[in-house]
């Protein structure tokens, strides 16, 4: 699977899901009701515990089925970590050119993390994939992601932080080329409380918004 074929995956679902649990068998079954509700790009952050057996999981059981990566890489090493266990794509919360190489030299797409305009075209000019504008909603939201395209058409943004159901249409009226959804989407009260039903609804649901939300640009 090239580069381009999981950005060619993540576009055409338009969501990346923050999956970030506090256990590795909930991340699976968390995935595993995002793919139910229609979600084939599924990002397991680094945050939970033993992230990498849970993303080596995902990688053999769904290979060439859906797009597995990891998020909140942090460094290079965790990156390596995170390729060796099977992610296609890395998603950081910031931008470390480092990250952005070692994904690159191994065939994974990356998506560094940027806020301002500097930053965004410090990543475009590292050769990021698409670029993360993270923390999204605490800058202004669907209004910034319109800002920062208005000088930089050509960049490609997965807004994170704070998305909901009612502003997905708002992002992508902006130009958002995906977006990332986190407790919003990935609900841990649901799945501790064995409501993994009320997940696939949810996946649904923001599925059928990113379809209305691109029709309707």
């Amino acid at each position: 699977m090239t580069r381009a074929q999981v950005m060619k995956g993540v576009q055409a679902t338009g969501i990346v899901p923050v999956i970030r649990t506090r256990s590795a068998d909930l991340a699976l079954r968390a995935a595993a009701a995002l793919r139910e509700g229609g979600i084939d790009v599924l990002e397991v952050t680094m945050t939970v515990p033993d992230a990498t057996s849970a993303i080596e999981a995902l990688a053999k059981r769904l290979d060439g089925t859906a797009w597995i990566g990891a998020g909140s890489v942090l460094d290079a090493d965790m990156a390596r970590r995170c390729l060796d266990a099977g992610a296609k794509f890395l998603v950081a919360p910031g931008f470390d050119p480092e990250v952005v190489r070692v994904g690159h030299a191994a065939g994974a797409a990356v998506i560094p993390g940027a806020l301002t305009a500097t930053e965004v075209l410090a990543a475009r000019a590292a050769g990021a994939d698409m670029i993360k504008i993270f923390p999204c909603s605490a800058v202004g939201g669907a209004r910034y992601v319109r800002a920062l395209r208005a000088p930089i058409p050509d960049v490609a943004l997965l807004p994170t932080g704070g998305i909901s159901l009612d502003s997905v249409a708002g992002y992508f009226a902006a130009g958002a080329s995906a977006i990332g959804v986190g407790g919003e989407l990935v609900d841990e009260a649901l799945l501790s409380a064995g409501d993994d039903r009320r997940l696939v609804e949810r996946a649904r649901q923001f599925v059928a918004a990113v379809r209305i939300a691109r029709h309707s640009r």
